[in-house]
């Protein structure tokens, strides 16, 4: 059992390094997959590593603090947005689209947001569909 522990933790250690990777190219980087294979963990890893904002759009808390979307992740353009459970909000990609434009414009071209999501709920065409430029991981 230990070599399957160990086995495991090489794994995770590959998968934050090519996530990380794609967070220095992409304004945007989409982590999809089925539930409970450690997404949320990952994108906690690699939100300790680095200035972010975690939002679990599951808690109604989270989902009210972005009534206002554009407005309120303006205010954390510095930082990584992890945006977990992002199916929930489906309308969300139309304002993380015209964000990601604009801080293009402003210099701000990678690292934005780490979109966590069920990979039957959010697929890839509904992210090409808004031009995210998101990099699927998983």
């Amino acid at each position: 059992m230990p070599e399957l522990q160990g086995h495991c933790a090489w794994i995770q250690r590959l998968q934050a390094s090519a996530l990380r990777r794609r967070l220095e190219l992409f304004p945007a980087v989409a982590l999809l997959g089925p539930r409970q294979v450690g997404k949320t963990s990952l994108a906690l890893q690699i939100g300790r590593e680095l200035p972010s904002l975690y939002l679990d759009l599951e808690a109604t808390a989270d989902r009210a603090r972005l009534a206002e979307p554009a407005l309120f992740l303006e205010r954390h353009a510095e930082r990584l947005v992890i945006l977990d459970e992002v199916q929930r909000l489906p309308e969300l990609f139309a304002d993380l689209r015209g964000l990601i434009d604009a801080g293009r414009r402003q210099g701000r071209a990678k690292g934005r947001f780490l979109l966590l999501g069920s990979a039957s709920a959010v697929s890839s065409t509904h992210l090409r569909a808004h031009e995210t430029e998101a990099d699927l991981v998983c």
